[in-house]
């Protein structure tokens, strides 16, 4: 469960190093003030709420190439200049990029020591964000090269490109053109896809054989179907009154030659994992990161990277070794209650054992998402002072992704108001989805959970845009855990079983961070990973499977939840202890939510500067956005 958005953008920049068609040089800073003026006179949301000038025209530069390296994410975030164009992720571009990464981290690391002191709270604030995140996505970028042997489910062309059609829209014809051109260079970036697992395989990186299998079959399951039924052909279904017949009968004829270029690129891809990389996969007992070269030195680079700490994984091991002991012992407690049994694997057999734990039907589990995410959105203004203005509707994972992915996950809303946050509920086999865990996983993704934090953080008039569309995964998925105990305080859930799904939720955070690093430092088989987390989670044992498959594949990110919510957690009981009485749970998550993904430490001194205050005011970010 996540945010597809932030969290694959922070994956994305960090691991793949991925680099648009922009250029690799940028202009120098300006040495005087006139010319700092001159060249922020037209300052744009990259630089807002900054008030220093060489601040913000170091964000200008920045965000003007970031866009520009990574053009389907800038359509994401409302920005459309780069809608004709797709990432390039070629060997030579992705070095170009890290040597433009390292290059503003330098700039923003010399301009910190140069006048950090002479900035205002927000500015300084804000300069640390940007080292910090370009900090650890160079790290990552230096230590990892996951592109090269990385092939998943999650990691294939129609994982990648299938989603093409949902965040572009082709509602007029020079939109669709843009959609055509992006069309075009599919089979290139295919290619290139297929170059670069090649020099992996070369330099001795492959992937294991369990998950290319798995990424096979999806891929088998989408060459399967006729063209007209792939979701790259469905722009030629939609309504477009305004056009011309001329202009429709040229889409339409695009869209199919296009497709059918993209397929036999599709099928090389397919038959080079096939027949190249699938006889010398790792097999099972092999699947982490410390049996590719050079593993260790990146997910010690990932672990900052995800955490935003400097943690080590035998950290991480024995905190998720303690924390999943004690929410077993309440789950044992709850038990007693709901079964008469505190014995766990007496408590767990039942819950994944009783036909009626589970749903029946696809349009029930739709139907009990839909009312989850109504009952969260009346109950919300008693627990914060600012709510987002886009609105959150649920949706279902489409047919060729849902039997190889999460139980669920979150989209965000686009900036400029043409859709809204969506909330993807898996409703493949439905007898398998246990009704005990649809209460927790909705307000997880949905709201008070990511929608909450992500749709405010882009509606905050007074952050500069890295700040509100990127950020530290930490942050992101954190505050979604930390919404899940917050949910029972508020009165979300309805019964003891549904709060027995609310652990259990817990306990498979904390198991990810025995899990997670038993695969990548310690040397865990996929297996040993499936049953650990049947021994201690509630989790149906077909969710634990693909679950395993994405912790091989992206190493490190599941470590993010308990660390953001163990942070959150802390800070909120530090605020109570020192305001007592005047304490306000309003005020707290405005303040956390007022500043956008930020890492841990920074968190740690929003939160205390807000303890401080007199009035204990929220972010100043968050004044003007208030209901």
């Amino acid at each position: 469960m996540t945010s597809r958005l932030v969290s694959t953008v922070l994956a994305m920049t960090s691991m793949l190093g991925l680099v648009a068609c922009g250029s690799d040089s940028a202009a120098p800073a300006a040495s005087s003030t006139m010319a700092l003026q001159s060249d922020v006179a037209a300052r744009t949301g990259a630089s807002a709420g900054v008030h220093n000038l060489e601040l913000a025209e170091l964000l200008e530069r920045h965000w003007a190439w970031f866009l520009a390296e990574h053009p389907t994410w800038a359509t994401m975030f409302g920005e459309h200049r780069f809608d004709d164009r797709i990432e390039d992720i070629s060997a030579y571009h992705r070095a170009v990029q890290r040597h433009r990464e390292r290059a503003f981290l330098e700039e923003a690391q010399e301009l910190r020591m140069r006048i950090g002191n002479e900035l205002d709270a927000s500015d300084a604030l804000t300069l640390d964000e940007l080292v910090g995140q370009l900090d650890t996505s160079a790290g990552a970028a230096d230590a990892c090269r996951l592109d090269e042997w990385n092939v998943a489910a999650s990691s294939n062309p129609f994982s990648k490109w299938n989603i093409l059609p949902q965040i572009q829209s082709s509602r007029t014809f020079a939109e669709a053109k843009n959609l055509l051109r992006r069309y075009r260079a599919i089979p290139g970036w295919i290619d290139t896809n297929i170059d670069n697992l090649a020099r992996g395989a070369r330099a001795g990186m492959v992937g294991n054989a369990t998950s290319m299998n798995i990424a096979l079959q999806m891929v088998d399951g989408q060459l399967a179907k006729p063209d007209a039924d792939w979701a790259l052909s469905g722009p030629k279904k939609a309504a477009h009154p305004d056009w011309s017949e001329a202009e429709r009968r040229l889409f339409d004829r695009e869209i199919t030659i296009l497709v059918a270029r993209i397929r036999t690129a599709a099928t090389r891809w397919r038959d080079f994992v096939a027949t190249k990389l699938l006889p010398n996969a790792r097999p099972d007992d092999r699947g982490g990161l410390r049996d590719v070269p050079g593993g260790a030195a990146c997910y010690s680079a990932l672990i900052h990277s995800q955490t935003s700490l400097p943690l080590t994984a035998d950290e991480l091991h024995d905190r998720g070794t303690s924390e999943t002991a004690r929410i077993n012992e309440e789950m044992g407690t709850l038990g007693e209650k709901l079964f008469g049994t505190r014995d766990l694997l007496t408590i767990l057999q039942h819950l994944r054992s009783d036909p009626a734990m589970f749903f029946q039907t696809e349009d029930e589990i739709e139907a009990k998402a839909v009312q989850n995410l109504a009952l969260a959105k009346s109950k919300i203004s008693n627990y914060f002072g600012v709510l987002p203005k886009a609105d959150c509707v649920v949706r279902r994972i489409p047919d060729y992704e849902a039997p190889y992915t999460t139980r669920a996950y979150y989209w965000a809303p686009n900036p400029d108001g043409s859709k809204p946050g969506e909330y993807f509920v898996n409703t493949y086999q439905p007898t398998t989805r246990p009704r005990y865990e649809a209460e927790v996983l909705a307000f997880h993704e949905s709201i008070p959970g990511h929608h909450l934090q992500i749709a405010i953080s882009q509606e905050l008039p007074a952050l500069p845009s890295f700040r509100m569309f990127l950020g530290f995964t930490s942050y992101v998925e954190g505050w979604a855990l930390y919404t899940e105990r917050l949910a029972n305080e508020m009165g979300l859930y309805t019964a003891d079983l549904d709060r027995m799904g609310m652990l259990s939720f817990d306990a498979w955070r904390s198991s990810r961070l025995v899990v997670d690093t038993g695969l990548h430092a310690k040397g865990w088989s996929r297996e040993q990973a499936v049953q650990y987390l049947l021994a201690h989670t509630a989790l149906p044992e077909n969710d634990i499977r693909n679950e395993v498959d994405r912790y091989i594949n992206d190493p490190a990110q599941a470590l993010a939840y308990k660390v953001g919510q163990g942070t959150i957690l802390a800070l909120r009981e530090e605020a109570k202890a020192k305001l007592g009485s005047r304490f306000d749970i309003k005020g707290f998550h405005d303040t956390v939510l007022g500043v956008g993904a930020v890492s841990m430490p920074d968190l740690e001194k929003v939160v205390r500067d807000w303890i401080a205050r007199p009035a204990n005011e929220p972010s100043r970010a968050l004044l003007d956005h208030r209901l």
